[in-house]
């Protein structure tokens, strides 16, 4: 046991890189108590938030892609997915499970801060999930991330307004049960046209999450989920795509040069750790987050 928590520590602290292609990701390969003593060793480091979404992000990489990574559990009607899962991902679920682990200090908190970041006041359950980015997933989680698409686009920042049907959705999977489901709400949001996004690559912070945008729909905002990080002086996404059923990284430069000239996408939309959670040394205990919210 001794061995492993030292190999552990090495691990992360060196930020051991997992291989994008052919060899199976570092988080995939850790037990539950693995991660567990990894999340305690490092929070008590001098990480900020988003140096260890740099960090757990790095170790997903590798990952296979799933569209039915998780889901509400085994006690759920329809998607009886897991709750948790390291073994594959999809966008959402990646950036979700990195958030997580990067504000917890134990497996317990990683896992309840999960549901909180994942559903509506952590409430399990198809209907309290945050299905769409914009729309439910971005708004629920104010208490820890902020909308800094307008501070990173400054002059180059434009808008788009759609309007979202939970009705629809959940009509699509089957669901004629419409108790508590919201209402269709029409909605503005702010983004950064694909065109600029070289222009603005100064005012991109480490850790940065960001939504790809629909350029030609009517009843959704985003097609996908993607973080920024440093590495090597130098700016990279990193995400979990259908492009290569996998979980990879792509300099900054060449991932514009790649997707940035697909013209189903309109722009990029970018949230950010808030300041008073993105401190050395700090992590959100399940039980604050009410009070976090309140603020």
């Amino acid at each position: 046991m001794k061995k492993i928590f030292v190999y552990l520590i090495v691990m992360v602290i060196m930020f051991s890189c997992a291989s994008q292609e052919g060899s199976p990701a570092i988080i995939g390969q850790m037990t539950y108590v693995e991660i567990d003593s990894m999340l305690k060793v490092n929070s008590e480091k001098d990480f900020t938030v988003t140096d260890r979404i740099n960090m757990y992000s790095e170790m997903f990489l590798g990952t296979p892609y799933s569209w039915t990574a998780t889901g509400d559990g085994p006690y759920a009607l329809l998607e009886t997915y897991p709750l948790v899962n390291f073994q594959e991902t999809n966008c959402m679920v990646y950036c979700e499970h990195v958030l997580a682990l990067s504000i917890s200090d134990s497996w317990d908190n990683f896992f309840n801060n999960l549901q909180q970041i994942r559903y509506k006041d952590g409430l399990i359950g198809m209907k309290t999930r945050n299905h769409y980015t914009m729309a439910d997933w971005l708004p629920e989680n104010s208490w820890l991330l902020d909308d800094v698409s307008a501070k990173v686009g400054g002059e180059y920042t434009q808008s788009m307004t759609r309007t979202i049907s939970h009705e629809n959705f959940f009509r699509g999977k089957g669901i004629t049960d419409m108790r508590y489901v919201k209402h269709d709400r029409t909605i503005t949001v702010d983004y950064i046209p694909m065109e600029h996004m070289k222009d603005i690559k100064s005012r991109i912070k480490n850790g940065d999450i960001v939504a790809m945008l629909f350029a030609n729909k009517d009843n959704v905002f985003s097609a996908h989920m993607l973080m920024i990080v440093e590495k090597d002086g130098d700016l990279y996404f990193r995400e979990a795509s259908t492009t290569s059923y996998s979980t990879f990284e792509t300099e900054f430069d060449e991932w514009l040069a790649w997707k940035g000239t697909w013209d189903k996408y309109a722009g990029i939309a970018f949230m950010r750790v808030k300041d008073n959670i993105n401190k050395p040394n700090a992590v959100v205990l399940p039980w604050q987050i009410g009070v976090l919210k309140s603020e």
